[in-house]
């Protein structure tokens, strides 16, 4: 038969692992994805989209409008930023702003390291030297 100090700590163990289980049963279940109708619902998300639907649709004005305050509004996401100031750097270049689409582009890639625009985009007359030039720098 075993010691007592042996039974005391097999005890202890066996108590620690029984509390153990216990523990793990009662974690809570992993939270659901966040969808895109929550998303679409937040402010600066609703902006966005508004934004993108307004350039796509020609409404230039409107698009700055709403993609400024979709920024403004701190979208939560760094590629969604990024979009909003690729958008809002197209719209400059083509209305002669220059200087604000390179500080756009600019914004761009500091909030997503990672932004590149598509081969067809950066070879677009207006603003793709705009973007070759933030590129090299």
């Amino acid at each position: 038969m075993p010691s007592p100090s042996i039974l005391r700590n097999r005890l202890a163990i066996a108590s620690i692992a029984a509390a153990c289980a216990m523990l793990a049963g009662c974690a809570a279940p992993p939270a659901a994805p966040t969808g895109l109708m929550d998303v679409s619902e937040r402010p600066a998300e609703k902006a966005l989209l508004a934004g993108l639907r307004a350039y796509d649709d020609a409404q230039y004005p409107q698009a700055e409008k709403l993609l400024t305050q979709a920024l403004d509004a701190k979208l939560a996401s760094p590629k969604d930023r990024a979009a909003a100031h690729k958008y809002l750097a197209f719209i400059y270049c083509t209305s002669d702003r220059t200087s604000a689409c390179e500080a756009q582009f600019r914004a761009a890639r500091a909030d997503d390291p990672a932004f590149a625009l598509t081969k067809s985009e950066a070879g677009h007359p207006q603003w793709g030297p705009v973007y070759q030039k933030v590129q090299q720098r």
